[in-house]
């Protein structure tokens, strides 16, 4: 599988992160809902990626700079037909990887406190990732759960 930078301009991956804010409208109520859209995305302080097997988008992912020493995970999403193959490991490997890489401190990120997002909740977890309160602009929610670790 292969990992590159994104500029979000392909059909396929506008419409994973189109059923990305789909499922999230889903089960998170409008208050609750952080999944950020295209141009959200394309802030400067975000960059994307995006993973393919051959010519077929397997998932995404990014990273926002919350300060010089500390990033947040966004926008991690894994395609229907690449579920339970790895990509999200992979990608979230990438993710760790590249904060170490701009000298972050801390890495978090925000989830869902559903139990659709406990598959979430456990990757992250498995990678070293600790629940917390909430970070940056967030506040105490009801429909979230805040994880961060230490680099």
């Amino acid at each position: 599988m292969e990992i590159r930078v994104d500029d979000l301009g392909a059909p396929e991956i506008i419409a994973l992160l189109q059923e990305h804010l789909r499922c999230m409208a889903l089960v998170s109520p409008p208050q609750s809902r952080h999944a950020l859209d295209l141009d959200g995305l394309r802030s400067p302080d975000i960059t994307f990626w995006s993973i393919w097997e051959g010519p077929e988008l397997a998932g995404c992912g990014a990273l926002k700079e919350l300060s010089q020493e500390h990033g947040e995970i966004k926008s991690m999403r894994t395609a229907y037909a690449f579920q339970r193959k790895g990509v999200a490991s992979q990608m979230l490997r990438h993710l760790m990887a590249e904060a170490k890489g701009r000298g972050y401190r801390r890495l978090s990120l925000e989830t869902g406190s559903m139990d659709y997002f406990e598959p979430a909740r456990k990757l992250y977890s498995s990678f070293g990732f600790a629940f917390c309160g909430p970070f940056g602009s967030y506040v105490k929610d009801p429909n979230s759960m805040f994880m961060t670790m230490e680099l």
